[in-house]
């Protein structure tokens, strides 16, 4: 094992530590608030909604050279990306909208 080996496996257990604390840190902070988890429940939920909505939409074509080696893609694998993809794109149009909506209210203002 050289440096960069090491480097590696020392990235991956601090994404993973940092991936564990963020998920449990504010459900520990919740606890003293348990109406803050509705918040989060409604976030939650929407991003399901959203993400079945866009999984619906998606089409599940896979080109030939895809479903061969070495993708080896199916029709739901591909259904899956597409309803990700669908996902980040709504989400981003939302921020994006959330973004003028508040510039235009604090011009108004």
């Amino acid at each position: 094992m050289d440096i960069t080996d090491i480097s590696l496996y020392l990235s991956y257990v601090l994404v993973l530590v940092g991936i564990i604390l963020a998920v449990v840190m504010p459900l520990i902070k919740s606890l003293d608030d348990p109406k803050s988890l509705g918040k989060t429940l409604a976030a939650v939920v929407g991003l399901v909604i959203i993400f079945f909505i866009a999984y619906s939409i998606s089409d599940g074509d896979v080109l030939p050279k895809f479903a061969a080696e070495p993708f080896n893609l199916t029709e739901t694998s591909s259904k899956l990306v597409g309803g990700a993809l669908m996902t980040v794109y709504v989400l981003f149009f939302i921020a994006l909208a959330g973004i003028v909506v508040t510039e235009i209210t604090k011009a108004v203002k």
